[in-house]
């Protein structure tokens, strides 16, 4: 294996927390970035007066929302890491989606979560099928997928729904029977706490802390404890273990990685069929939010899901946080109307600091380019009082338009990411 640790994601590490984070020598950098980006959303909260930028229970429904995006975004980590473009992880989740109502009203939760795994997984297999057994292009295949999932489930909801004894129709299914539990901790969210007290008083940096701690201590479901240690997971198992050693060089030189007894199209098939079910298992947690399937429930989230696998540079800690900003795009647009305005605020800095890096890097048209839509933000900050309905609700979406546009010059896909690899032609 020695041709596979050649490449830059297997180098030696200096410790996990910071591969974890970046992997290598950035993760100082990210950490400040975190902070300063946490200092400027409490700043923008203390000059609009939107306390709902930071309030507990955004942040709440931001962790909520933000889980499905990740699930989706891991996902495409293993396919993507193995070689296989994986533009099919709506139509996935559209599958567990369906999936989890289906199972979940019958025999409750547990059945939910096993019943959007079986049917993403079924969807990982259709591409791997397509991509890895007949060199579909993985681009065509993804596509076919998000379509065919969309007919199927509706054939499938027009056929065991309607006129149904427990409930649904042609577009929804029954209420699940039961919920999975959740939990909270008392010292932070129950009870007289100093921290609920902290996030009343409104004051700089540390009523926004105050609020970070309830919301991401109070009324956690277990499932979703659990997607979040996926992620340290996902990171042990493809930087940690041979399995993911292998998995990786498929992604990277498959051919070398073949040559020296590498099984490249059985992990290939492997790493598609857990990125379906993973992306599955995202479309679960949008029916336990709802507590009933619905058609169309995913809401293009399994491309905002490819879209921060795209902004966390293919690694675990990355996605995450792309999956964060995401979701707390999403849960601010549900929260309140008036406060996704004071997002133009930070945009207007985002891109004011990006103008001025860009000038240092002697790049001036796309200098003046930041600057005017820097510009642009500001002066509908300061003049546009309530966005209409429509755009408000399309604000994940230009979030996950504005961080690719920023993020695109600083990332590396795997080499052999989306090619169709057939033994003895390369």
């Amino acid at each position: 294996m020695s041709t596979a640790t050649t490449t830059p994601d297997a180098r030696p590490s200096r410790g996990p927390i910071t591969d974890l984070l970046t992997g290598g020598g950035r993760s100082r950098r990210l950490l400040w970035l975190v902070l300063a980006v946490f200092v400027l959303v409490s700043a923008v909260r203390v000059i609009s007066g939107e306390q709902e930028l930071t309030s507990s229970s955004t942040i709440a429904a931001a962790l909520l929302l933000a889980v499905p995006i990740a699930l989706a975004a891991l996902g495409g980590l293993f396919s993507e890491r193995a070689g296989v473009v994986n533009i099919g992880l709506d139509g996935m989740m559209i599958l567990g989606t369906w999936g989890a109502g289906w199972a979940g009203y019958q025999w409750g939760w547990g059945a939910a979560v096993l019943g959007g795994l079986v049917l993403g997984a079924v969807g990982g297999l259709l591409h791997a099928i397509a991509t890895v057994t007949f060199g579909v292009d993985h681009v065509v295949s993804g596509v076919a997928i998000n379509i065919l999932a969309a007919g199927i489930v509706r054939f499938l909801s027009e056929l065991i729904y309607i006129d149904n004894p427990a409930g649904g129709g042609a577009a929804q299914s029954p209420p699940l029977s039961s919920q999975p539990p959740e939990f909270s901790l008392p010292v932070l969210s129950s009870g007289p706490d100093l921290v609920g007290d902290l996030e009343q008083r409104h004051w700089f940096l540390i009523s926004d802390l105050a609020a970070l701690l309830r919301g991401l201590t109070s009324g956690v479901g277990v499932l979703t404890l659990v997607a979040v240690l996926m992620v340290p997971a996902a990171y042990l198992v493809l930087w940690r273990t041979a399995f993911g050693l292998r998995l990786r060089s498929c992604g990277e030189n498959p051919a070398a990685a073949d040559s020296l007894g590498v099984p490249v199209y059985r992990l290939k098939y492997i790493a598609v069929v857990i990125s379906g079910a993973l992306a599955g298992l995202g479309g679960v947690f949008l029916v336990f939010i709802a507590n009933i399937y619905r058609e169309g429930q995913t809401g293009g989230r399994g491309f905002i899901g490819l879209a921060a696998l795209i902004f966390g540079n293919w690694r675990p800690g990355g996605l995450a946080a792309g999956a964060g900003l995401f979701g707390f795009a999403d849960a601010l647009q549900l929260r309140s109307r008036t406060a996704v305005v004071a997002l133009l605020l930070l945009v207007a800095v985002l891109l004011a600091a990006v103008a001025v890096y860009q000038v240092v890097q002697r790049k001036l048209v796309q200098a003046v380019l930041a600057g005017a839509f820097a510009a642009a933000s500001l002066v509908g900050f300061l003049t546009i009082d309530r966005l209409p309905a429509g755009i408000v609700f399309f604000t994940p979406h230009l979030t996950t338009l504005l961080v690719l546009s920023l993020a695109s010059q600083r990332l590396r896909m795997p080499k052999a990411d989306g090619l169709v690899y057939r033994r003895g032609e390369h």
